[in-house]
């Protein structure tokens, strides 16, 4: 059995030398295009890991972030200690690949996906069959599951033929065909987790930007002449408001499903179990949230701006005032 172990972690480019490519090999799917998904090939190269030979795809995905696709052989996959070395050359490519910094802070995504070859006549068969291992293979960091838990990790199917299965989790996938085109299954896997690595990058970015308008204007000291936020910052806070709402809408309709029923049925399968609704709900309401800070600082600036005005002519009132005094006073002393 061969399994394809899929990592991604930011990757920002400002400009990228090699050419942009079509996602390909996609099932009876001529028409199908990934949309605003701009790919671009950064390598392929062969790398030994805890004595296995493993295969890696170095893909960059819209100059933002880079998905790599490893694939090695283990023999009796299934098997615990199979599981156990599999986790250990997972573990190997993560240091080779993923920057450390990325690695502390979790902002990474890895997926792991077993793929089958061999003919089975009934691949529903061949999943109830081997449901205990299968199960384990997916959630490897558990050695058990009952039979409510089983179900629920080997739920969503998506059926391409009478012999072509894939079962999709959200840490991992299963795919059975007999002729051995993994690589379709795969690309909608890697866009999958993409998207997902993107509404969190998004949701850690507008957390971050939080926190520095909420430092910023407590930092700020109002006085008489700036009573509170300047030009230059509220230039800043809706500059940074619109760029993220473009992101926001670029994941958002990064993929338009245009092709045949099998692909637009997977897709919706991984984004249902990788919870991408729940993301981009998440993240639009922070966006909303940013938004209305956004208005409340506006018009805090707008009353700022006008309580200045009020004081600048209070203060010319107070001077044309005591100017009347000084010549009332210089025509008195003239007078006596």
């Amino acid at each position: 059995m061969q399994i394809c172990y899929l990592m991604a972690f930011p990757d920002l480019a400002s400009d990228d030398p090699e050419p942009a490519e079509r996602i390909k090999g996609l099932k009876d799917a001529p028409y199908f295009e990934p949309v605003d998904v701009d790919v671009r090939m950064l390598g392929q190269q062969s790398t030994h890991v805890e004595g296995v030979t493993t295969t890696v795809i170095r893909q960059r995905f819209d100059a933002r972030v880079q998905v790599l696709e490893c694939r090695f052989e283990l023999p009796d996959a299934l098997s615990q200690n199979a599981i156990q070395h599999r986790k250990n050359i997972e573990r190997g490519l993560c240091q080779l690949f993923i920057p450390e910094t990325y690695r502390a802070n979790g902002l990474f995504e890895e997926y792991v996906i077993l793929l089958v070859s061999e003919s089975v006549s009934a691949p529903d068969e061949y999943i109830q069959t081997n449901a205990q291992n299968l199960a384990r293979f997916i959630r490897s960091h558990r050695e058990s599951f009952d039979q409510t838990e089983i179900d629920e990790i080997l739920s969503s199917r998506v059926r391409y033929s009478r012999e072509d299965l894939t079962l999709v989790d959200w840490e991992g996938a299963v795919i059975i065909t007999p002729s051995g085109d993994f690589q379709s299954d795969i690309e909608l896997l890697k866009i999958g987790n993409y998207q997902l690595l993107r509404y969190r990058m998004l949701d850690q970015a507008i957390e971050a930007n939080l926190r520095r308008i909420n430092t910023d204007f407590k930092a700020k000291t109002k006085g008489a002449l700036r009573p509170g936020p300047t030009r230059s910052s509220m230039r800043r806070i809706i500059n940074l408001r619109l760029e993220l709402m473009l992101d926001f809408e670029h994941t958002s309709q990064s993929l338009l499903m245009i092709g045949d029923w099998y692909t637009a049925k997977l897709y919706d399968a991984i984004q249902q179990e990788l919870y991408l609704p729940d993301w981009k709900q998440i993240v639009a309401e922070k966006l909303d949230n940013l938004e209305a800070i956004a208005e409340t600082i506006q018009e805090n600036f707008s009353l700022s701006w006008a309580g200045l005005m009020e004081n600048v002519q209070l203060a010319g009132w107070i001077i044309l005032l005591i100017g009347y005094f000084v010549l009332f006073y210089l025509d008195w002393m003239a007078a006596h």
